[in-house]
């Protein structure tokens, strides 16, 4: 497995197993785990709210008979969602990360993210938060997810750790992040930017963007990879490069994220040990220049 500097301090894997779906599947957690533990992801991905709560549970059942194994692995996880609002306030998130420390079976956080923008955030408490967090030991490194460039200045106005992550919906179909970096200086609708130049920002700025739904079009939708019906081109153009690089379709779907120089890290939410090896066997491909922008124009999009 191809490995990575996360916001030049943390060293990954270029692909991390998201947790959401473990519950799904809590009867074969132990070999989802294993299957990506062999395959080199030692990176796990998490929130307070995935399964309320179950899918660190199941996580910590894990570490619980594996204690060999924490400090050889990387725990993330996210808070900031409840059930109707968003909430950055200091008591709400140093009290997820207790309860995530619970649920989890470990001591610390490697990683805490704040999962959506919360529009009454006062930076001043966040700041709190993260100090406190920081020196308790229950948290190591911070991050974001889903922030544009202004609300990630704002929290630096009064947060002193460095902001290394920024969580963002990125796949071959959802890939606004580089589409608008391509039509600059056009008045086309793939021109404008919903973002904020956030690739570039995120680049300068030595934040690690991590993609989440990988291999799926809009805002948790079914999965693209193997859709002949609705993307027969693109699947298409994803086999026949399958055949030339020697892998599976979806390995070159995973290919065309991390081929980008931006240094992504890809978080694959499969419960399926074949496809997780399939996933991972992508970040041992370079996909050529042409390849690249063959599979991006397949899905869709043109070039200025």
């Amino acid at each position: 497995m191809k490995r990575m500097l996360i916001g030049n301090c943390i060293d990954a894997p270029a692909i991390s197993m998201g947790c959401m779906r473990i519950k799904n599947a809590e009867k074969d957690a132990d070999k989802i785990i294993g299957t990506a533990l062999e395959c080199g992801i030692d990176y796990f991905d998490h929130a307070d709210i995935y399964g309320d709560g179950q899918c660190e549970e199941i996580f910590g059942k894990y570490l619980k008979n594996h204690k060999d194994i924490r400090d050889k692995i990387t725990i993330q996880t996210k808070c900031g969602i409840r059930k109707g609002f968003f909430d950055f306030s200091k008591e709400h998130i140093i009290d997820s990360v207790s309860q995530s420390l619970k649920r989890l079976n470990t001591e610390y956080i490697d990683v805490l993210l704040l999962h959506r923008p919360d529009s009454l955030m006062e930076p001043e408490e966040v700041a709190e938060a993260f100090s406190f967090l920081e020196k308790e030991g229950m948290v190591r490194h911070f991050g974001v997810s889903n922030h544009n460039p202004m609300q990630i200045e704002l929290l630096k106005t009064e947060v002193e750790q460095p902001l290394v992550i920024n969580q963002l919906q990125l796949s071959i179909l959802e890939s606004g992040l580089v589409t608008s970096g391509l039509n600059v200086n056009m008045k086309n609708d793939e021109s404008f930017m919903h973002d904020g130049s956030l690739l570039e920002y995120s680049r300068i700025k030595g934040m690690t963007i991590q993609a989440w739904s990988p291999f799926q079009q809009g805002f948790i939708k079914n999965p693209f990879v193997g859709d002949y019906d609705n993307y027969p081109g693109l699947n298409k153009t994803l086999d026949e490069l399958a055949e030339k690089y020697k892998v599976q379709t979806i390995s070159i779907a995973a290919a065309w994220i991390l081929r980008h120089p931006a240094k992504i890290q890809l978080i694959s939410g499969s419960m399926n040990p074949d496809r997780i090896r399939a996933i991972c066997a992508g970040a041992d491909i370079s996909l050529s220049r042409e390849d690249w922008y063959l599979i991006y124009r397949q899905a869709g999009f043109k070039l200025p």
